[in-house]
């Protein structure tokens, strides 16, 4: 019986780090080499385009996909060893679906200007990004991205609100 029990505890450990690293990876777009920030971030931007005219569908995913990015990138470091493994990018879909929450009208223009923003923020680390990176788990894998994607939707609220390329 106890042999049976330690087995289940090792299937279970697997399955849970599995699990995890499917939703760490964003299905495991985190995988894609070179630049899978970039990949991370296009892919939330796939998603984003198949539901961008379903507001309380957008805040939901938004939601979830915080909560499940908290639960699993903590997880992963540990795991890995590694201080914000760079195939985890459930942060920069995050970062990038909050960087398009209630824009004035979605278009190529918003679609492009979003995600170059977010890119760009997201690499230059703006205060407090820079200083949320520094911290150790879930909240200093997130906490940039969050930063990156809040001041993205600022600058294109503002750009698109303000000029009249709205």
């Amino acid at each position: 019986m106890t042999v049976f029990l330690l087995v289940v505890d090792e299937v279970k450990m697997k399955l849970t780090k599995n699990i995890a690293t499917l939703i760490g990876t964003f299905f495991y777009v985190g995988y894609l080499p070179l630049i899978p920030g970039t990949f991370g971030s296009f892919a939330g931007l796939v998603l984003f385009y198949f539901i961008r005219d379903r507001v309380l569908l957008h805040i939901l995913i938004t939601i979830v996909l915080l909560i499940l990015g908290f639960l699993t990138c903590g997880k992963i470091e540990r795991s890995a060893n590694i201080n914000d493994p760079r195939f985890v990018v459930i942060d920069e879909v995050s970062g990038q679906f909050i960087s398009l929450l209630f824009m004035p009208f979605y278009d190529a223009r918003v679609f492009i200007a979003a995600f170059l923003v977010f890119r760009l923020l997201d690499t230059l680390k703006p205060y407090p990004a820079n200083k949320l990176e520094k911290l150790k788990g879930s909240l200093g894998i997130m906490g940039d991205d969050i930063v990156a994607g809040l001041y993205t939707n600022i600058v294109i609220q503002v750009v698109f609100r303000i000029t009249s390329l709205a």
